[in-house]
């Protein structure tokens, strides 16, 4: 049933309250709306806006996007994320649609420093065989120094880089320090309040015999606090693989400089079924009450969707979800050492992670999964683009270029992933109350967050008790929201009737694609253990009508791959309305979080075909249906 919101101007309300595991004190709560104010903003306590950002960027500092060619730098990418026209290392200006508000950048920790005293030749890396041959490789270009990049990618994650090059760029050689701090100089000289964001950050490489591992940190603090440490790195015997290791440094961050800090996970569908354990751990230890602990403690929230594929779902784990089966990368690990196979997927997709997490909390009494979500590109190009029709790739060999359909991301006899398969995503909307590192850092660790996987629509969820039709239609429903409810990323407050309601509303990208529909996912455990989920379509554009089977039928497709374009003639603007859970039991606890579909749009390789006049290759998908994914709200049985 579609419920169309009165006023447009409501959808930039919101409302902000607790989260599963970071609960607001008494004094953050005491400021919001009291309604004893004539006008209906004064004394307003939660966010009003949507600030869009990137969580996960690389520029020329990181190993391997400097030997994929990227001689672009930390302020490039400031610049371009700011709104400014730059050239990318491929020679080609680029520039954004429209400005982010904030931006992580998040150099490799693994060989800080590494990369621009292998493009120097310096004597400590000419000393060494692979060293030198990386220089060579580099100095040469092209083809033969991306293969030197897929090189050191594998060789790296076989944890197979000699030492006596990899031992100059660990924390507390000179080399390290120089490119941390340059780091931290760069964000602060870009961190404008109020206007941009730079929030301090870094990735920490963990990648086990080629299965993915990888966190972001992100920093709440400024660079005098980020300046009194340096990153953890992952190659014995300067560092660890183990997560536990990097929970360690976390703790001591904390410790040593007053500040905050957490890590969010990515690309579980490379880690050929580590991301998500449930009984042993990637190295075979158990899960055990510490792991489960600390994990919830410091990953609040789980990138959903990247270059490197999507991440919710699965089609073999989620069959009777008809939109699962959207860019999914699986074919193997990281590097393609190992191929993939169906056990393995279970331990490796957000909804089901979510669904695990259930069973954790039942052994352990703390569920490590109970995350939020973000989206991110994960680009090594120092360019964060994330929109199809803009797209400038994964790394400087899959820029623009009338060949880089056909330049396959990684092949071996395991498998492949095709050039033609990497994803123009994502990015992440933050629900805050202002433009700066403490309040966008805040409300990702409240999980006031949603990804996106490139356009910016605007989404709201809140779930309560008692949430009617007219709510949806005040003029102020982000207020209703919060005194009724919570909002995405919260735990349901004490049950006040027989069954949970839920208020949600979209509205399109101002410069893109009508919506399609909106949808809840649901997932629960049974009282016998057994793990559910069912997808249900709450609100849908058009005059259709759900099918004998409850499913909403297609909303068309209006692509033009011969003239890379679309109409929006079908779908909607807005969509909005309140749904009560037909097949609640109080008995048992769930999680509900929102999908919202655009109509179909041409993906990157119709621009691709279309600009260059070059053939799409065969298997290549030429439209899709991009989305949104709010962070869950859970439902915990009382007593």
């Amino acid at each position: 049933m579609i419920k169309r919101l009165a006023l447009l101007a409501a959808v930039v309300l919101y409302a902000s309250g607790a989260s599963a595991q970071f609960v607001p004190s008494e004094e953050s709560l005491s400021d919001l709306y009291s309604g004893k104010a004539y006008s209906p903003y004064a004394n307003r306590g939660f966010p009003s806006r949507v600030f869009w950002g990137d969580t996960h960027l690389h520029t020329g500092l990181s190993p391997d996007a400097g030997l994929f060619g990227n001689t672009t730098g930390l302020d490039e990418a400031y610049r371009f994320a700011r709104g400014e026209q730059v050239m990318a290392s491929s020679g080609q200006p680029a520039r954004l649609a429209r400005p982010l508000d904030w931006l992580v950048l998040t150099e490799h920790s693994d060989a800080m420093g590494m990369i621009s005293d292998i493009f120097a030749g310096t004597p400590a890396v000419m000393a060494t065989e692979q060293g030198a041959r990386w220089h060579k490789a580099l100095s040469a270009g092209g083809e033969e120094s991306a293969a030197a990049a897929l090189e050191l990618i594998t060789t790296f994650s076989q944890g197979q880089v000699e030492p006596a090059l990899i031992g100059n760029y660990v924390p507390g050689t000179p080399g390290y320090q120089s490119v941390w701090q340059s780091i931290i100089d760069a964000a602060e000289r870009y961190n404008e309040p109020g206007r941009f964001t730079a929030l301090i950050g870094f990735e920490w490489t963990s990648v086990p015999l080629g299965n993915n591992l990888h966190r972001n940190v992100v920093l709440r603090d400024n660079g005098n606090k980020a300046s009194l440490v340096e990153p953890p790195v992952t190659i014995p015997p300067f560092g660890s693989t183990d997560p536990h290791h990097l929970y360690d440094w976390l703790e001591a961050y904390e410790e040593k400089t007053g500040g905050k800090a957490f890590a969010l996970a990515h690309n579980g569908n490379l880690s050929n079924g580590r991301m998500f354990p449930t009984d042993k751990r990637f190295d075979g230890s158990t899960v055990d009450q510490r792991y489960v602990e600390r994990r919830a403690r410091w990953e609040p929230l789980y990138e959903i969707t990247q270059i490197k594929g999507d991440g919710e779902a699965h089609p073999m784990l989620s069959p009777d979800d008809e939109f699962a089966d959207y860019e999914n990368w699986d074919a193997g690990n990281l590097d393609l050492s190992e191929a993939k196979t169906t056990d393995m997927l279970a331990a490796e997709y957000a909804r089901e992670a979510l669904k695990r997490g259930f069973e954790l909390e039942a052994r352990f009494g703390t569920n490590p999964y109970r995350f939020g979500f973000s989206g991110a590109t994960d680009s090594h190009t120092s360019l964060s683009t994330a929109d199809e029709d803009n797209y400038f790739g994964k790394s400087t060999i899959a820029e623009p270029s009338p060949k880089r359909m056909e330049h396959p991301f990684t092949k071996n006899e395991n498998g492949a992933f095709e050039g033609y398969e990497l994803v123009a995503s994502g990015y992440t909307g933050v629900w805050a109350m202002e433009n700066t590192r403490a309040s966008l850092w805040d409300a990702m660790v409240r999980r006031e967050t949603y990804a996106t996987t490139g356009p910016r629509m605007t989404v709201r969820f809140f779930g309560g008790w008692d949430f009617t039709e007219s709510d949806l239609n005040s003029r102020q429903p982000a207020f209703r929201g919060y005194e009724k409810g919570v909002p995405m990323g919260a735990d349901l407050r004490t049950r006040a009737s027989d069954a949970p309601s839920f208020m949600v509303y979209a509205l399109r990208d101002p410069i893109g694609a009508n919506l399609d529909r909106i949808q809840i996912v649901k997932g629960w455990r049974d009282a016998d253990g057994s793990l559910q989920e069912k997808v249900y379509d709450v609100a849908w554009s058009d005059d259709r009508r759900p099918a004998a089977d409850g499913f909403v039928p297609p909303v068309g497709n209006t692509v033009d791959v011969e003239n890379a374009n679309w109409l929006n003639t079908i779908g909607a603007s807005e969509l909005g309305t309140v749904w009560t859970d037909p097949d609640f039991d109080p008995a048992v606890p769930a999680f509900y979080y929102t999908r919202v579909l655009e109509i179909p749009t041409p993906r990157w390789v119709v621009y691709d075909a279309f600009r260059f006049g070059v053939e799409i290759p065969e298997g290549a998908e030429t439209s899709g249906q991009e989305r949104a994914y709010t962070s869950p709200i859970w439902y915990t049985p009382q007593g």
